[in-house]
C-alpha cells in the first residue's frame, strides 16, 4: 500500500486550537462498520450507543510538563528539550531542538539552578540526559516545564495576542489531560479520553458498562511522520505499556458474557492488541506493533478516537479497523460537516 492512499485535504481552520467549552460537548461521529451508516451526535450521547456488559478500556497515563527550555553552559545557547521516556530515575531519553553541538558531558542549565547532562547521543535528534534537579522531580517539572502541545496547535495560536496565549496555556494544564489520568509520564495526551467527565463515567456505570485501565506513556513516536513511500516499510519505535491483571480479567469476563471491548483511543488499542499478540504476559511489555490495513484486531470490538493527521500511523490504524473506503467517506463527511480535527477536536465512535 502506498502512503499517499492515506492523504486527505483539510482546511486549516478545522484544526482545533483549543478544547470545546465542555468536554462532553464535543461532536461525536458514530460509524457503523456493518451497515456503513454514519450519524452525527454529541459526545454526551455516548451511553446511547453502549450496552450493559460492554467494557470501556482507557489509558490512565498523565501528561507531564515535558517541554523544557534551558541554556547550554559556557555558551548560553538556548536548548529546548522534550522528555520522551524515563529509562531509570532521572535518566531520560529526550528530543533536543536547537541542539547545536551537544555531546556527552555537555551541561544544560535551567532557570531555577537545576541542570542536566548529556550522557549519550542517540541520533535523530535524540539524547540521553541525566537530570540534577534542585529539590524533587515533580517540583522541577512544575517550575521549568510547559505542557507539550502539538506543533499544529501552537502554529494555529501564532496570531493570537500574548494575553490570549497565556490564558489558553493556563487552560491547557487542565484540558490537555484526561479526567482519569494518574500515572505521570506522557509527552502527549491520549486525546480520545479528553471528552470524558466523571459524571459521564457515572452514567455509563449506572447503565452496566464497566471500566478498566491500561497504561501507555505517549511519546512523539506515536505522531512521528511516515517518511517512506510504502506503508509496509514503516517501522514503529518501541514503547512501554502495561495491561494489569484486573484489566485482563475484565476483558475475559466481557468476552465470555457477550459484551464488547470498547477501546478509548489508539494507544489503548495498541496496548490491548500488543498484549494479545504476546500471549497476555503478567508484566509490562514493550511494543512496536504497527496496525495497518489487512491486520486483524484480536481484542478490540469498538473504538473511540479523534480525527487524525494525514499519512499518520494513527490514521492507518483507524483504516485497518473500519476499512479504508469507509474511513475515506467518514473523513470527507467530517470535513463537509465542519468537524474539529486533531488533539483538541471532535470524536468518532466506530461500532
Amino acid at each position: 500500500m502506498r502512503v499517499d492512499e492515506f492523504d486527505y485535504s483539510l482546511p486549516e481552520e478545522l484544526i482545533a486550537d483549543r478544547p470545546a467549552p465542555e468536554r462532553t460537548g464535543s461532536r461525536l461521529m458514530v460509524v457503523d462498520r456493518a451497515s456503513g451508516e454514519i450519524a452525527h451526535r454529541r459526545f454526551s450521547d455516548l451511553p446511547t450507543f453502549l450496552q450493559s456488559g460492554d467494557l470501556l478500556v482507557v489509558n490512565n497515563t498523565e501528561v507531564i510538563p515535558a517541554r523544557l527550555l534551558g541554556a547550554k553552559r559556557g555558551g548560553g545557547a538556548k536548548i529546548e528539550i522534550l522528555l520522551l521516556e524515563e529509562r531509570s530515575p532521572l535518566l531520560w531519553e529526550c528530543i533536543a531542538q536547537r541542539a547545536i553541538r551537544l555531546s556527552p558531558g555537555t551541561i544544560v542549565d535551567f532557570q531555577d539552578g537545576s541542570h542536566c547532562e548529556v550522557i549519550e547521543v542517540l541520533g535523530e535528534g535524540r539524547f540521553l540526559f541525566r537530570f540534577h534537579p534542585r529539590g524533587d522531580w515533580r517540583g522541577f517539572l512544575e517550575t521549568n516545564g510547559e505542557t507539550p502541545l502539538p506543533p499544529y496547535i501552537l502554529k494555529r495560536r501564532g496570531d493570537l495576542s500574548e494575553e490570549d496565549r497565556l490564558n489558553l496555556r493556563s487552560l491547557d494544564k487542565d484540558r490537555y489531560q484526561t479526567s482519569y489520568a494518574w500515572r505521570p509520564g506522557s509527552a502527549a495526551a491520549p486525546t480520545a479520553g479528553l471528552h470524558f467527565t466523571k459524571e459521564l463515567f457515572a452514567e455509563l456505570k449506572e447503565k452496566g458498562i464497566a471500566q478498566a485501565q491500561v497504561t501507555l506513556h505517549v511519546g512523539m513516536d506515536t505522531f512521528a511522520p511516515v517518511t517512506v513511500d510504502q506503508v509496509e516499510d514503516h517501522q514503529m519505535k518501541s514503547e512501554w505499556c502495561e495491561c494489569p491483571p484486573p484489566t485482563r480479567l475484565a476483558i475475559h469476563s466481557a468476552k465470555t458474557y457477550g459484551g464488547r471491548v470498547v477501546a478509548v483511543g489508539t494507544t489503548t488499542t495498541r496496548t490491548l492488541e500488543s498484549y494479545s499478540r504476546q500471549g497476555w504476559p503478567e508484566e509490562p511489555i514493550r511494543t512496536d506493533l504497527f496496525l495497518k490495513p489487512g491486520d486483524e484486531f484480536q481484542v478490540v470490538d469498538s473504538l473511540i478516537t479523534n480525527f487524525h493527521l494525514p499519512k499518520s500511523t494513527l490514521l492507518m490504524m483507524i483504516s485497518a479497523f473500519m476499512g479504508n473506503d469507509l474511513r475515506v467517506r467518514a473523513y470527507e463527511e467530517a470535513v463537509a460537516q465542519r468537524y474539529r480535527f486533531y488533539s483538541y477536536g471532535d470524536a468518532m465512535l466506530i461500532l
